[in-house]
């Protein structure tokens, strides 16, 4: 089918163009589908300082358009659309968007996160005619214009001393005392030398004004309760991020916030569905992390499919009745079963299989058949489980499975 892929990706940022790059090089065959910007959040970061190797700068565009030309150069292909639909229950997931309908075996979300909205009066009203969420995007339109920034974490900070190259002045709003800012060390002295810097200290934003355009805003000081009001040409709002889950409510597990919980090989709770990025539950959302979490699912991901395909040709697919020994060489009482089982799968070759999974290795296809004790002896005939035996294995145990196949 023209349509159908190894590997879906949903989402071109950091997290999704690292899986695209480990994903095509390692032959698969990936498609990337991206609503908006290649490049996600990252694309709308100017100086990127930070990124391992890069401490003389690289703009967010630059690096993020450098990874797509990357997995662009192993095959990978990309498509701009928009997801308005999943199954990912099954072996063969269904992803239905604007203008077609994909499937592959295993999929990678790397949707992200948006900045959270405030909530105030006149932001919903004003988006985009003054309420900005980008300094990057939006800066050179406040050109020698006074501004005003909501929050005092690394990315608002680092936004307002972005800010500063355009507009004459730019007030940051703290809800902490005065000093006090939740943005890491570093960047806290930037901004408390740059001399268009202000800081409104113990408040918080309670009114966008304006009409038609930002004209005013409205600031409430939490400990006299006072309110007043500052005139400004823009409000640039930076308090924290949402993830872009809503579609996938009931799909994969979602904590109260939202986010995707993962194993540490990004796997959700839906076998072949992995989640990377901004919208998984983790410490640190940057893109060194991002491309990390992208890297390692791709990785993963490549290892699922190997191993579905070969546990339905070698076991599910076969005309002949299959053992599977779930074991582990570190396991010694697995160890110790291997000849007895080996040898009761040989008296019977006539009828049956036998196939080894290493649990140590492959502890999914485990936790699908409920093999919680090993060693353990599964029976397959057609596909399915008719017997197995696990825990205290004699050869009469053995021997009674043996009828079944």
């Amino acid at each position: 089918m023209a349509n159908s892929y190894d590997l879906i990706i949903i989402g071109a940022g950091p997290a999704g163009l690292a899986a695209g790059i480990y994903a095509s090089r390692s032959k698969l065959n990936t498609l990337v589908i991206e609503k908006g910007v290649i490049g996600g959040q990252a694309a709308t970061t100017e100086e990127m300082e930070n990124y391992p190797g890069f401490y003389q700068g690289v703009t967010g565009p630059q690096l993020t358009e450098h990874m797509h030309e990357h997995a662009e150069h192993f095959g990978c292909k990309f498509v701009k659309d928009e997801v308005v639909d999943l199954d990912l229950a099954g072996y063969e997931k269904v992803i239905v968007t604007k203008n077609g309908r994909y499937t592959a075996k295993a999929v990678i979300i790397a949707t992200g996160a948006e900045p959270r909205v405030l909530g105030v009066k006149g932001e919903k009203e004003l988006k985009g005619k003054g309420v900005s969420y980008c300094a990057t995007c939006d800066a050179d339109f406040y050109e020698d214009l006074d501004v005003v920034v909501l929050g005092n974490g690394d990315a608002a900070i680092e936004e307002a001393i972005y800010l500063t190259r355009f507009a004459a002045k730019v007030s940051i709003i703290v809800i902490h005392d005065e000093g006090i800012l939740d943005a890491t060390k570093v960047i806290q002295e930037r901004a408390f030398r740059n001399e268009k810097i202000e800081f409104i200290w113990n408040s918080t934003l309670e009114e966008i004004k304006g009409d038609g355009i930002v004209e005013a805003v409205a600031v409430k000081n939490i400990k006299t309760g006072e309110v007043t009001e500052l005139e400004t040409n823009g409000v640039f709002i930076f308090v924290g991020t949402v993830p872009k889950t809503e579609m996938l409510k009931g799909k994969v597990e979602l904590d109260q916030r939202g986010y995707i919980p993962t194993s540490e090989i990004m796997e959700t709770n839906v076998d072949g569905v992995y989640a990377v990025g901004d919208v998984r539950v983790k410490y640190l959302r940057q893109v060194v992390t991002a491309a990390a979490d992208g890297a390692i699912a791709a990785v993963a991901a490549e290892k699922y499919l190997q191993e579905e395909e070969n546990f339905k040709n070698e076991v599910l697919e076969k005309e002949l009745a299959t053992a599977v020994m779930f074991w582990s060489p570190f396991h010694q009482g697995s160890l110790d079963m291997v000849p007895m089982i080996e040898g009761f799968a040989s008296r019977h070759s006539e009828k049956m299989d036998l196939v080894k999974i290493d649990t140590y290795r492959n502890q999914r296809i485990a936790r699908r058949y409920d093999v919680q004790d090993i060693p353990a002896v599964l029976l397959f005939k057609g596909g399915e489980v008719v017997g197995r035996v696990a825990g205290d294995i004699t050869p009469e145990r053995l021997e009674k499975l043996a009828t079944l196949a």
